[in-house]
């Protein structure tokens, strides 16, 4: 905390912490993670200190230095910018810790060793400023043990800030105090997290593995014990774990190999350690199969084989009934599959558990098992079920955390069963259900959930920082507390608001495509909100903004032939596109997510955009045989033109056509900038809850400013030259074998649509003819075999067709 933040809380000032407070930061450790909370850190815009252990002779930060660069070699990428790496400056800890003074913020996160953090901690104190605020990054180290070795005025300032792998993508922060922990220090950091780096923040006891390490590889570990007790294969595991029951694709083994087996190894061992006194610790241990394949050195994805490998392009799992690999089937029985398609939570955990299959008693079991851990943990480890659910949901991706799975199939009833399987020793552990679960009739209400610990319900944290976050992820049975009310609703949009002067645009279609519906809906919803609102904002709940054009009609379309349909079609969504831009009032984005295609399109048309950091952005249509048809390439042209003001346009057309014709989509909103899919004036903002709020704060600064649409103006084209020297390229492309002929037929109608057509080099035209030559073109392509087949295959196999 800064001393003027110390100096008004002292004078009785209302503390309101800013996520600005913290100017430059240090990471300890450039391992891994380390060096990815360092990314994340200059993501949010902060400079950084990496610290590593100094090399033996030369350059002395040359281990720091290697983790740096190898930050661009990562997949997922770290850096959501690769030239933001220069703002990490490497440094040793014998000759670099110096540079600790000019931090406010210093993250330890080597080794997960409590000698080796303690140790360190006594080299940097002397060096630390008298108000920076100190974190380890530990996983499920005490934090009170590790502030022992501390004096009592850093103490104060000193806890848990636990980061889940990757740092950059992974939503949840675990936020831990110690027993001296300044309260004004942790306000101070949970604002800075949720605001400053857009994270999901859980505070969590200083227990071992804290909240969602506890849950979460207890709930490995049960699920690797009965899928040996029940005989099943790491492949049939993988295909009952994953998306089937609302958990991620990698499912259990495939995460494993992901981590690494030694690294999932050394986590089981130290919760085991951690974990003396737990009923469960017994089976807190990996098999001997996985400790075999980790003496091999076949530790998973970073050494090309673990539990799974490709052999020859054959996909194979680890069997160790036969000692070796087999082809990996992942086979769910269909009785299975069909008890798992129920929809009522209730009725699909009755059937599971009532079935004698053996998937489905497994499926049984280890969510059983689960709601049985965390239940008697509860009051233990967090301050509410609210928390379990979120950690779970936010640290490893799943769909419901396990106090909703419960409460969803039936409180009482599902805690019956519980005991029953507990007395008949089906469980892992004979200890009994808590006293307090037979006192709820559920744990989460529409404002509070249980707090097992005081024996109360609780409501979310009132920290300043939420109210930025108008629709927060909630839990199950919790309601908005917000009132939305509606001025339109055509079942393909709605046009609804929040406060008065500020309309809230959205689709209702199925991943919010574009349709023809939605485009009437859209130009609708324009008059009206002209009508009764001094702004517009375009924004869809979810985490997607906009998949595109609806591929199922227009297949539908083409298979009739209706090419007059569908040129009317394009002629509407041009006109949509064009009506946000043309209206009286102010238009802004606000995305996350993927913005494919026409969802791009729309954005490029609003006034301005709010964009989530992890906002996929994208003009795919050449994926799909076509070019944009929505104004996106009139939308390059004029763009090319206001970003050239020495009038040579062709560097950035050169750009957008690479990204028209090869599909491409950013991998951040900061990219998207780069690509000019988003201007340099749109906005970036790390947690993608608070986007409809700042959108409305945009919004509304326009309405004040005054706002007028602007005025149609000449646009200064490449022309004849630049179309030259794209299919230049495009013809050695070809003959090279690199393109397909009818790659380089939607790459030619590209060219010329951001290009302006066959006009002298020089010539400015108009917006209209930018929109003629864009729809021209589209209808071409439309009518070749070659695109409906790529976009059947697309519907087909959701992957783009190379024909």
């Amino acid at each position: 905390m800064s001393s003027v933040m110390m100096h008004q809380a002292a004078l009785g000032a209302p503390f309101r912490p800013a996520p600005t407070f913290i100017r430059r930061a240090a990471v300890l450790g450039a391992g891994v993670m380390g060096a990815q909370i360092a990314a994340h850190l200059v993501n949010a815009g902060i400079p950084v200190v990496l610290f590593e252990l100094p090399a033996d002779g030369g350059d002395p930060n040359a281990h720091a230095r290697r983790a740096i660069q190898g930050l661009g070699r990562m997949q997922p990428a770290p850096l959501a910018d690769p030239a933001d790496a220069a703002h990490i400056r490497p440094a040793n800890y014998d000759t670099g810790l110096s540079a600790l003074s000019e931090c406010d913020f210093v993250i330890e996160a080597i080794a997960e060793r409590m000698d080796l953090k303690r140790e360190l901690y006594g080299r940097i104190i002397p060096f630390l400023s008298e108000d920076a605020l100190l974190a380890s990054n530990t996983s499920g180290l005490s934090i009170n043990a590790l502030a022992d070795v501390l004096p009592k005025s850093l103490r104060r300032r000193f806890c848990g800030v636990h980061f889940f792998n990757p740092p950059r993508y992974m939503h949840l922060v675990e936020l831990i105090p110690g027993r001296e922990t300044d309260p004004e220090v942790l306000d101070a950091l949970e604002t800075f997290l949720v605001g400053g780096l857009g994270k999901g923040v859980i505070r969590a006891r200083d227990t071992p593995n804290f909240i969602a390490n506890r849950v979460g590889v207890f709930s490995l570990v049960a699920t690797i014990h009965h899928a040996e007790a029940m005989g099943l294969g790491a492949d049939v595991v993988d295909a009952l774990t994953g998306p089937a029951i609302g958990r991620p694709k990698s499912a259990t083994f495939r995460t494993a190999d992901v981590v690494g087996l030694d690294t999932l190894a050394h986590v089981v061992d130290g919760s085991a350690r951690l974990l003396r006194t737990d009923p469960w610790q017994p089976f807190f241990r990996l098999p001997d199969w996985i400790g075999g394949l980790i003496q091999q050195r076949a530790l998973g994805q970073k050494t090309g084989a673990g539990v799974y490998r490709r052999q020859d392009r054959l996909l194979q799992v680890f069997d160790p009934s036969q000692g070796g690999y087999r082809e990996a089937r992942q086979v769910m029985d269909e009785a299975v599959r069909e008890i798992l398609s129920l929809k009522d939570p209730g009725e699909r955990l009755d059937a599971l558990r009532s079935s004698e299959h053996p998937q489905a008693r497994f499926l049984w079991a280890i969510q059983r098992d689960v709601f049985h851990y965390a239940a008697c943990w509860l009051a233990e480890i967090a301050d509410s079920a609210r928390d379990v659910d979120l950690a779970m949901r936010w640290g490893f991706g799943w769909a419901s955390g396990p106090f909703e799975t419960w409460q969803a199939a039936g409180w009482e009833r599902v805690a019956g069963w519980i005991r029953e399987d507990i007395q008949a020793g089906h469980s892992l552990a004979n200890t009994p259900l808590p006293a307090w679960v037979d006192e709820v009739s559920e744990v989460h209400r529409s404002e509070t959930s249980w707090d097992a610990h005081g024996k109360e319900y609780v409501a979310r944290s009132p920290l300043p920082v939420y109210r930025r976050q108008l629709f927060p992820d909630r839990v199950l049975g919790e309601i908005p507390s917000r009132a939305r009310y509606v001025t339109l609703d055509t079942g393909a949009v709605r046009l609804w608001h929040l406060q008065e002067d500020v309309g809230i645009l959205s689709f209702l279609t199925p991943r919010q495509a574009v349709n023809s519906a939605v485009l009437e809906g859209v130009l609708q919803a324009v008059t009206e909100a002209e009508q009764r609102y001094q702004s517009l904002v375009l924004w869809h709940p979810g985490e997607l903004f906009c998949v595109g054009a609806d591929l199922k009609q227009v297949l539908a379309a083409l298979e009739r032939q209706d090419y007059a349909g569908l040129e009317d079609t394009v002629v509407r969504f041009q006109e949509a596109t064009q009506r946000l831009r043309r209206s009286s009032i102010p238009v802004v984005g606000a995305v996350r997510g993927l913005a494919l295609g026409g969802g791009c399109e729309f954005l490029m048309h609003c006034d301005h955009v709010v964009a989530a950091m992890e906002s996929y952005i994208g003009l795919v249509e050449a994926g799909v045989g076509l070019i944009p048809g929505g104004g996106g390439c009139k939308e390059l042209a004029r763009r090319a033109a206001q970003s050239s003001p020495d009038g040579d346009l062709f560097p950035f057309i050169r750009g957008a056509f690479e990204t028209v014709a090869l599909a491409k989509v950013s991998r951040s909103a900061r990219e998207a900038r780069q690509m000019g899919l988003l201007r340099p004036s749109d906005t970036v903002v790390l947690n993608p809850h608070e986007l409809l709020h700042v959108a409305h704060v945009q919004a509304r600064a326009l309405a004040e400013s005054g706002y007028r649409p602007p005025l149609p103006a000449p646009v200064p084209v490449t022309g004849k030259a630049g179309l030259a020297n794209l299919q230049a390229q495009l013809v050695n492309m070809h003959e090279g074998g690199f393109i397909s002929s009818h790659d380089l037929a939607i790459a030619r109608h590209a060219a010329a649509a951001l290009c302006g057509g066959e006009v002298e080099s020089g010539s400015s035209v108009s917006e209209e003819w930018l929109l003629q030559l864009e729809r021209t073109s589209f209808m071409a392509l439309l009518r070749t075999d070659q695109t409906r087949q790529r976009i059947a295959h697309m519907l087909k196999t959701g992957k783009p067709l190379r024909n």
